[in-house]
């Protein structure tokens, strides 16, 4: 079994904050791969499915983004998933619009969710799918920034970008990450 999980904020009035990318990832992912229905479980919502013949669960921590690791925890613990098997899906301030990202283990780089899952699973050799959102220029304004809602024009790249970050999952499930990247980057230009 594998988990994916995606990072965000519950409340409603955020989920177009572009903090909450993690949660849209996982959304599609769902929806796009036929995934059971969201339900309350691990102090956040889980749906399963299959992709590939491999089973999934996708997870989003309903914990807030400062303690998504107690929620991710819970989950590891319970199926007892090695460390190799969870995929995170999070917002990058580093990265420009639209580009994704995976690499295994490093620091957190100021993400409070990824400091949070580091802490609780005291190792940080988990996968992580680095969803870029684009810098707002200045440090002082990263606060507002990923808590603000994406803008109409940033649905021109974000709507094709998390379709192409879906449709490219099959490639997760076969640990080709190279490969992943390398769809993502050739649907979001079709």
């Amino acid at each position: 079994m594998l988990l994916w999980a995606g990072l965000g904020n519950p409340e409603s009035g955020m989920q177009a904050n572009r903090h909450n990318i993690g949660f849209m990832a996982v959304d599609r992912i769902a929806q796009c791969h036929g995934f059971s229905p969201w339900r309350k479980r691990f102090r956040g919502e889980v749906a399963e499915g299959n992709i590939g013949g491999e089973k999934i669960l996708l997870l989003k921590p309903m914990t807030y983004m400062n303690l998504s690791g107690e929620s991710i925890q819970q989950a590891i613990a319970f199926y007892k998933i090695p460390l190799e098997h969870l995929v995170v899906f999070h917002d990058e301030l580093d990265l420009s619009p639209g580009r994704v990202k995976i690499k295994k283990g490093g620091g957190a780089a100021g993400h409070n969710g990824l400091r949070s899952t580091d802490k609780m699973l005291s190792d940080q050799n988990y996968w992580r799918v680095r969803l870029g959102i684009g810098h707002p220029g200045n440090k002082a304004q990263v606060a507002s920034y990923v808590l603000s809602n994406f803008s109409k024009k940033d649905q021109e790249w974000l709507d094709p970008f998390i379709d192409a970050v879906a449709k490219a999952a099959p490639l997760l499930v076969e640990q080709k990450m190279d490969g992943f990247m390398t769809k993502v980057s050739l649907l979001t230009k079709e």
